[in-house]
C-alpha cells in the first residue's frame, strides 16, 4: 500500500514538475541554506507527500536542495527518496551518481583513510572502464575483488562490503546484515549507492562530499528517466552521440586553437579530478619515487583548492603548495620562488592557476609567465630538474588563445580547462573540457584514461547542449563584457570610492574579456572588526537590493556566463566556501550576460548608492 502511494505521487509530481527543475544550473543562494543541503528540500517534500500535495505552485515553493546542480538537485532528491521509501531505508542513506566508478572510489578513500579493508563483490562482470590495478598502483586504494553468486549468499568480513550489481531493477535493491554498500549499475543513467546500516551512517557525509568535487550527482535529465521507471524494468536507449560530440569537439578547436583533440567531463571538477591522476599516474612512471607537487592559489576556486588537497591527502608523495596571486602577491613571481623551491628539492611540479584570477580578475604578464615557466633549473646536486605542467584554468576567458602554435604558452608544457555550465553550455549543463598543446599530447593521453576509468565523461545530453551552445560562444563572450565594462564604468562614476577589480582596456585589447567583476564597497567604522562588519552588511544589502528589484534578471547564485541575466555572490560564501578563512573574500563578485536591462541596473545601483 505505502509503495503505491509512494508510486502514484512521484508519477503527479512528474506531471507537475517546475521548467527549472530540469533547466538550471545553479539555483538561489538566497533560499538555501548549506547547513541542510537536501535536508531542507526533503522536509518539506515530504510534508507535501503526506498532504498528497503536487501542485506545481507547491512544488515551486521548495527551498534550493543544492546550491549547484552537480552536487545534487531537487530530482536526484526525489529519486533518492523515493528508492528509501520503496526499501525502508532514510532518504540521506541513498545517493545517486552520473559515474558508476567513482562512487566505489568514495568508499575506498574513506577506508584508506582510517586504514580499514574493503571487499568489492560482483555477480556478472565488473564496468570495463574499471581497472583495479590502476586504482591500486595511482589512487592508493586498497582492496579484495570477488566474484560471489547471489548476495544472500556473502559471508562476513572485517572491513567494509562493497557489493555491486548491474541487473537489479532501479529502485530494487537487494539488502542483506552482511551488505555494507549496495551500489546498482544503470547503464547511461549512472549509478545508485545505499548505505546500509547504522554503522555505516558515517560514510554519508562523506560519500556526498567526493560526489561533491570528482564528479556530478546522476543528472536531472537521467533521474527524469529513471523516476518514469522506478519500481519497473527499465529499456535504456542507447543514442548515437557520435554527431554531437564531432560537433563539440570541433567547437572546442576552433575556439581554443589547441592542436590536441579535447576531452569533455561531466563537470570543470571532473576534467580537473582527471587531470590531476593523469598527471599523477605520469609522475610515477617516469620519476619514480620523486614527490609530486601541486602548487595551488590558497583563495582559488573553492572546488580546486578542496579537490587539490583531498587527492594530496591520500597519496604520501603528493603534496599541495601554496601560490599567492592576489593583490600584494604577484603571479609570475610567486611562480618563481616556488618552482626554485621544488627544483631544488628535484620534485615533480605540477601548478594549477586561474587566468584571469578568481575573484580579482587579475592578469599576469603572460611574457614573463611563459619566461618563468621556460627557465631550466637545476637540483641541489647540479642536475636538470623537471619540468614544470602549467595547468590553466580559463573558465572566465575560455576564448583566448594560450595553446596554440606560436601562442604564449605552445611552448612550455600547458594544459587548460574550463567549466562548461558558464560560457561554453551558456548555464544549461555543467559539462568541462581540457585541451593541451603540442608539449603535453602524451599527458592528455593518461588525463583521458583517467577521465574513462572514473566514468566521468560528459552524457549524451550534455553534448547535445554543447553542440548548440558553443557556436556561439565567443559572440555572448563579446557582448557579455560589453554590458559589464559599462556596468563598471557606470559604478566607478556613481560611487568612486568603490575598489573594482576588473581588467583595464588595455588587457581587453589584448583578448581578455570576462564578463565579471568584483566589488570592494567603502566601508566605515572606529575599528577594523567594525568596518569588516559594516562592508558586510553593505554588501548583503546592495545584492537583496538587486535581486528584490530585478527578480527577473538578478539573481543571488554563483553563476557566470549565462544567457541572460545578472548574477550575484560574495566568494567568501559561496565559491570559496571550503577555503581557508584568512584567505577568503568578502566582496561582492557580480557576473553579467549578453542579454539583460542594464539601464534598470544602473537604476537600482543609484538607488542603492542614494541609501548609504
Amino acid at each position: 500500500m505505502e509503495d503505491t502511494k509512494v508510486l502514484d505521487y512521484i508519477k503527479e509530481v512528474l506531471e507537475n514538475i517546475p521548467a527549472t527543475w530540469l533547466k538550471l544550473t545553479t539555483h538561489r543562494l538566497d533560499i538555501y541554506d548549506e547547513s541542510q543541503a537536501k535536508t531542507q528540500f526533503l522536509n518539506q517534500f515530504e510534508a507535501l507527500f503526506n498532504a498528497n500535495n503536487a501542485e506545481i505552485a507547491a512544488l515551486k515553493k521548495l527551498p534550493t536542495a543544492y546550491d549547484y546542480i552537480r552536487l545534487g538537485h531537487p530530482l536526484s532528491c526525489i529519486l533518492e527518496w523515493g528508492i528509501a521509501h520503496l526499501n525502508n531505508v532514510a532518504p540521506e542513506n541513498v545517493i545517486t551518481f552520473s559515474s558508476k566508478t567513482v562512487p566505489i572510489l568514495a568508499i575506498l578513500r574513506k577506508n584508506l583513510l582510517e586504514n580499514k579493508n574493503t571487499q568489492i563483490l560482483y555477480t556478472d562482470e565488473l564496468p570495463a572502464f574499471f581497472d583495479a590495478e590502476i586504482v591500486r598502483s595511482i589512487y592508493g586504494y586498497n582492496f579484495e575483488l570477488k566474484k560471489v553468486g547471489k548476495a544472500a549468499a556473502i559471508p562476513e568480513f572485517n572491513g567494509s562490503t562493497l557489493f555491486i550489481s548491474q541487473k537489479e531493477k532501479i529502485g530494487a535493491i537487494s539488502l542483506t546484515t552482511t551488505i555494507d554498500f549496495f551500489l546498482s549499475l544503470h547503464g547511461q543513467l549512472g549509478s545508485v549507492l545505499i548505505v546500509n546500516g547504522e554503522k555505516n551512517e558515517g560514510y554519508i557525509s562523506e560519500i556526498q562530499h567526493v560526489r561533491r568535487r570528482e564528479t556530478i550527482a546522476m543528472t536531472p535529465a537521467n533521474c527524469l528517466i529513471a523516476l518514469k521507471w522506478i519500481g519497473k524494468q527499465p529499456s535504456i536507449e542507447q543514442n548515437n552521440t557520435d554527431e554531437n560530440k564531432t560537433s563539440v569537439l570541433t567547437s572546442i578547436k576552433e575556439i581554443t586553437a589547441s592542436p590536441t583533440e579535447a576531452l569533455v567531463a561531466s563537470s570543470g571538477l571532473s576534467i580537473q579530478y582527471a587531470i590531476m591522476m593523469g598527471l599523477i599516474h605520469d609522475a610515477q612512471e617516469k620519476h619514480k619515487g620523486k614527490a609530486i607537487k601541486f602548487i595551488v592559489p590558497p583563495n582559488c576556486y573553492g572546488g580546486t583548492n578542496d579537490q587539490a588537497r583531498r587527492v594530496a591527502a591520500c597519496l604520501d608523495k603528493v603534496e599541495i603548495v601554496d601560490l599567492l596571486v592576489d593583490g600584494d602577491n604577484e603571479m609570475v613571481q610567486s611562480i618563481a620562488t616556488v618552482l626554485d623551491k621544488i627544483a631544488a628539492e628535484d620534485a615533480v611540479p605540477y601548478i594549477i592557476a586561474e587566468i584571469p584570477t578568481n575573484p580579482r580578475v587579475e592578469v599576469p604578464d603572460l611574457q614573463k609567465l611563459k619566461a618563468v615557466l621556460s627557465k631550466e633549473r637545476k637540483t641541489a646536486n647540479g642536475e636538470t630538474a623537471i619540468e614544470p605542467v602549467f595547468i590553466l584554468d580559463q573558465t572566465f576567458c575560455p576564448n583566448y588563445h594560450f595553446l596554440g602554435e606560436g601562442e604564449i604558452l605552445s611552448t612550455v608544457k600547458a594544459i587548460s580547462y574550463a567549466s562548461g555550465s558558464k560560457f561554453p553550455s551558456g548555464g544549461k549543463c555543467t559539462a568541462g573540457y581540457a585541451v593541451g598543446n603540442t608539449k603535453t599530447k602524451d599527458l592528455m593521453e593518461k588525463i583521458e584514461l583517467h577521465l574513462t576509468l572514473c566514468d566521468n565523461e560528459a552524457t549524451e545530453l550534455q553534448y547535445e547542449i554543447l553542440a548548440k551552445q558553443m557556436p556561439s560562444m565567443n559572440q555572448r563572450i563579446v557582448d557579455a563584457y560589453k554590458n559589464t565594462r559599462e556596468f563598471v564604468n557606470f559604478i566607478h562614476k556613481t560611487l568612486p570610492a568603490a575598489k573594482i577589480n576588473f581588467v583595464s582596456e588595455e588587457l581587453a585589447a589584448q583578448g581578455f574579456t570576462p564578463s565579471v567583476f568584483s566589488l570592494d564597497l567603502p566601508t566605515k567604522g572606529n575599528t577594523d572588526a567594525e568596518r569588516e562588519s559594516y562592508k558586510r552588511e553593505l554588501n548583503l544589502k546592495l545584492i537583496n537590493l538587486m535581486i528584490t528589484e530585478i527578480p527577473n534578471e538578478s539573481k543571488f547564485c554563483v553563476s557566470y556566463g549565462q544567457l541572460k541575466g545578472c548574477y550575484w555572490t560574495i566568494p567568501a560564501t559561496s565559491t570559496q566556501g571550503t577555503t581557508k578563512e584568512g584567505d577568503k573574500d568578502y566582496i561582492v563578485r557580480a557576473s553579467l550576460s549578453p542579454k539583460l536591462n542594464l539601464e534598470l541596473h544602473k537604476k537600482v545601483f543609484s538607488d542603492f548608492v542614494e541609501q548609504i
